[in-house]
């Protein structure tokens, strides 16, 4: 099976071009908006319609910022250090999903203060619509040839012409699989009750690092990075770890209180 190599421009306007890339976050992005709408209109819900689309402007640029803040920082800081200017590109992709999480979690923090709400009131009514987003993102990386994975002999191998004539893992359709499509249909339905202040955003980041870190297995590292240790140990692994123990730590916290959320 062959990458059907699809040209990343979707189309081109007065010299202007438009990328499958930027139309996918357009579609995360509106996903993301019409089931944060559904849940800003359920009794209970912390953020209301008229604060939503304030939340959701300051979560936008906190994924773009942060995306791309990220990737630099922790993927291709030699590359930023030789083309400043190429961190606004994000047409081209090259987006962290660590750097994306913290921006967001910043502009949570900023719209929770001003409405004056519990933090983690805010990332459980959010967390479950994420992974929106997350599996556009990885459509977006498949459709762009990117990330790819390891050789391998499995009958679903791809040749990414690319890289080399060798059969590979479809990584990114295996992240869009986990940490989109699974990850979505986990997290609606267990936040479809009340669950206590936290466990919603708890579940995300554990099943997140764990589909992360085991996806990372068949994918292959970035080139200029390589291994981190052990030959086999990845910067996003590395990355996911910490998202692990936070996970862990939300659930067990959330564990111990009374208090429940609003479901879907």
């Amino acid at each position: 099976m062959q990458h059907p190599q699809i040209d990343p421009v979707l189309f081109t306007i007065g010299g202007l071009s438009f990328y499958w890339y930027g139309l996918m976050y357009v579609i995360g992005f509106l996903g993301i908006f019409f089931l944060a709408a559904y849940r800003a209109r359920l009794s209970g819900s912390p953020v209301l319609p008229a604060s939503l689309s304030d939340l959701l402007f300051a979560g936008f640029l906190g994924v773009i910022i942060g995306g791309r803040l990220g990737y630099v920082l922790f993927y291709n800081f030699s590359s930023f250090l030789h083309d400043p200017l190429a961190i606004a590109k994000v047409w081209q992709g090259g987006m962290s999903f660590h750097g994306g999480l913290l921006g967001v979690l910043l502009a949570v923090l900023w719209f929770a203060r001003r409405q004056r709400l519990p933090f983690l009131a805010v990332t459980d009514f959010i967390a479950p619509m994420v992974p929106i987003g997350l599996g556009a993102g990885r459509i977006g990386n498949f459709i762009n040839a990117e990330l790819w994975g390891r050789p391998s002999d499995l009958p679903w191998a791809m040749v990414f012409p690319k890289v080399d004539a060798l059969p590979r893992h479809p990584s990114q359709i295996y992240e869009f699989l986990l940490e989109g499509l699974l990850l979505f249909i986990v997290l609606w339905l267990f936040s479809s009750r009340p669950r206590r202040l936290g466990m919603v955003s708890g579940l995300f980041a554990v099943l997140y690092a764990v589909f992360r870190f085991s996806v990372e297995f068949l994918r292959e590292p970035d080139r200029h990075i390589g291994y981190l240790a052990w030959d086999w140990l990845t910067m996003g692994q590395l990355l996911s770890l910490p998202l692990l123990a936070v996970g862990l730590l939300l659930m067990q916290q959330s564990l111990k209180r009374r208090d429940a959320g609003v479901g879907v």
